[in-house]
């Protein structure tokens, strides 16, 4: 089978799974349609990357399943002119369908490696709008002014309230937050009133707590 063809037929049952879920919006699924995915992994998984798992990337990381990119970005309703914070940029196929959807997108990453391979897969792809940096994902970025949308892909042990700030009037953070004991992560949809959150918890999410910092090595 030809790769175009694997797509296609990855994609094509990617599609009937999100149905069954109601994930339904014509804008999300042409974006999704429009990002190869096995442009951002190795050829050793192209028989893979429409299957609902995680998969190893570099630096250790992993890479979530296309359908939990897709419950996402559905639960953040990225809208046309909108800016977007990525936060934990990993292999960039996220970033990269937002990149789609959203006027532009930031992403962020602890790992320079990881946000290297990324820049080359959206400059492949044409995203001109998307910039990948290396960055402390526990702060966000500085001199960018207010996003509309932040999305977090690791999780936080509590209420990310230091995100509050790079939120526009109105704008809505997904972020993982751990339970207590510290056994599973809750997708949380918060959307800024005023100056605090209002809090809506979604879904179960395989991300791994943050790691403060960035990665002097890789």
């Amino acid at each position: 089978m030809n790769a175009r063809l694997a797509e296609k037929e990855g994609c094509a049952g990617l599609f009937l799974r999100l149905r069954a879920e109601g994930i339904a919006d014509k804008a999300l699924l042409t974006a999704i349609e429009q990002t190869p995915r096995t442009i951002f992994h190795s050829a050793a998984y192209s028989d893979a990357v429409y299957h609902d798992r995680l998969l190893p990337i570099d630096c250790g990381a992993f890479a979530e399943s296309p359908d939990l990119v897709a419950r996402v970005l559905a639960a953040a309703s990225i809208e046309p002119g909108q800016r977007v914070l990525d936060i934990g940029t990993g292999s960039g196929f996220l970033a990269a369908v937002a990149g789609r959807l959203a006027e532009r997108v930031i992403t962020i990453d602890r790992y320079k490696t990881l946000v290297q391979l990324a820049q080359q897969r959206f400059s492949h792809l044409g995203l001109g709008g998307i910039v990948a940096r290396q960055a402390d994902g526990l702060k966000g970025v500085n001199g960018e002014g207010s996003f509309d949308r932040i999305i977090a892909t690791c999780a936080f042990d509590g209420m990310p309230r230091q995100f509050v700030d790079q939120l526009a009037s109105g704008g809505v953070m997904l972020a993982p937050i751990q339970s207590e004991d510290g056994t599973v992560a809750k997708m949380a949809r918060l959307t800024k009133i005023g100056s605090r959150f209002e809090r809506e918890d979604l879904f179960d999410v395989p991300y791994r707590p943050f790691i403060p910092g960035v990665a002097a090595a890789l």
